[in-house]
């Protein structure tokens, strides 16, 4: 290669004497400086820098755990030994000294990665403008909320002099159809809350239901049970439709579509982008909901 004429000289002429000292003592003074540059990081910069070294010391962490051998003990079922075996040997299992890797961390990212898959793991982040619509009245801007909202039963709307953003009554829903991925039935469910929009914090503040969100339903009316014996309340579904644009409550459009949803490879209900979900929700599979379609009741 044009110009590596330093690796040149050094394959002709071999190192300086002292260049492996120079470097070992550089490495050594490096990590004092970052030390001392981490420290002295004001605003974005110290939480960018913050964030680097914290990636690279979990990293750290998981290649050495990885690599960490520990001693244990197998059965031996490769050898069969000739002739015959004496009665007090019969019943003792051979074992063998073996160095095996720890593969706890593997375990554990296994069990985690199949605990929080979800139907849509991946959706289209939904833009300011299209999810809020701007009332200006003379010096006093408003926004409207244009999807789907989950508001509780117990809301008061604050006096319009101090409300900042307004969800509609007609965009208000408080049932949803899930299906159970396992027994393949669809239930109309309450829904509890809006526990996570992929959007933002501010929009599960807000109730906004979009594709990928993550509610709670009341799912009391199923009777499932854990294995402790407790009744089950509430469970996490995933909305895998639009339902602004899908607001409809026909049966036969609702069974038509749903068959197309009912092999998903639903494991466990979750966001896995940024969620705080606790753990252990999903003891069983048959507590597992995966909703298809948020619907509004027909008025009678």
């Amino acid at each position: 290669m044009v110009g590596d004429y330093i690796e040149l000289h050094r394959k002709r002429h071999g190192y300086r004497h002292d260049f492996f000292e120079k470097k070992r003592k550089k490495e050594a003074r490096q990590v004092h400086e970052r030390s001392a540059k981490a420290q002295k990081a004001l605003g974005i910069k110290g939480k960018m820098i913050a964030k680097k070294n914290y990636a690279e010391k979990a990293l750290m962490k998981k290649t050495l755990a990885m690599h960490e051998e520990s001693s244990t003990r197998r059965k031996v079922d490769d050898e069969v030994q000739d002739g015959a075996i004496p009665a007090y040997l019969m019943d003792r299992e051979n074992t063998t000294r073996a160095k095996v890797l720890s593969n706890t961390i593997k375990q554990k990212r296994k069990e985690k990665a199949g605990k929080w898959e979800v139907p849509i793991p991946k959706v289209r982040p939904v833009a300011e403008d299209e999810m809020f619509k701007v009332l200006r009245t003379a010096k006093q801007w408003k926004r409207m909320v244009t999807k789907c909202t989950f508001v509780g039963p117990g809301f008061t709307r604050k006096p319009p002099k101090y409300e900042r953003f307004i969800r509609p009554s007609g965009l208000r829903f408080t049932k949803a159809h899930v299906t159970h991925p396992e027994l393949k039935c669809t239930f109309n469910l309450d829904i509890i809350g809006v526990k996570k929009n992929p959007n933002g914090p501010m929009y599960t503040s807000l109730g906004v239901m979009t594709k990928g969100t993550i509610i709670e339903v009341n799912v009391s009316e199923l009777g499932l049970v854990t294995p402790a014996g407790k009744v089950v309340w509430g469970k996490y579904a995933q909305v895998t439709n639009n339902p602004e644009n899908d607001g409809v409550d026909e049966g036969q459009k609702l069974t038509t579509l749903v068959g197309s949803h009912w092999q998903l490879p639903t494991i466990a209900i979750g966001n896995p982008m940024a969620t705080n979900l606790p753990y252990g929700i999903w003891d069983s599979p048959f507590q597992l909901l995966c909703i298809l379609y948020i619907c509004p009741l027909r008025k009678i």
